[in-house]
């Protein structure tokens, strides 16, 4: 099929995805996303190890599904994002000595330590972003992003 007739068959126009929210999205979330990593770069983790780590030292002791719950994430792709932290020791992931099936997520001393010494980068990345964007803006954005995960989907359900 030439372009021209590949064309006339289409039900939509370039145009008509322009406003794709799914594209804004991860646009933005690849350049903030690399903007965090290279920031972090220099204490070996990424934003998304960052996280993680950030939400164990707060939870504590978490089972995989809860913590994927947390960060909003598949269990499946925490469950690789967990294996180079356990690698370096930052985690801990055993089965459950009350539900076998339940595997827990738990910090450790050199995982709290590469917390510590991430915060001031990431406050760094933090600060400056708000800055450029606006402190206000900065909240109400992620605000938005918020409320966006409460729209009904149910994308990992199995």
């Amino acid at each position: 099929m030439d372009v021209q007739a590949l064309e006339e068959t289409m039900t939509t126009t370039p145009a008509d995805l322009d406003p794709c929210n799914n594209l804004a999205l991860r646009r933005a979330s690849r350049y903030l996303g690399a903007t965090y990593d290279k920031a972090l770069a220099s204490v070996g983790l990424r934003g998304t190890q960052f996280s993680i780590l950030q939400k164990l030292s707060v939870h504590g002791e978490m089972t995989i599904t809860s913590l994927a719950d947390v960060i909003a994430m598949d269990r499946t792709t925490l469950a690789s994002n967990l294996k180079p932290l356990a690698r370096e020791g930052l985690v801990t992931v055993e089965p459950s000595a009350t539900d076998r099936r339940a595997r827990l997520v738990t910090l450790t001393p050199e995982g709290l330590s590469r917390l510590k010494a991430a915060m001031p980068l990431w406050r760094a990345v933090q600060s400056r972003f708000e800055k450029s964007f606006g402190t206000d803006e900065a909240a109400r954005l992620r605000s938005s992003l918020e409320a966006v995960l409460q729209t009904g989907f149910d994308p990992w359900a199995e």
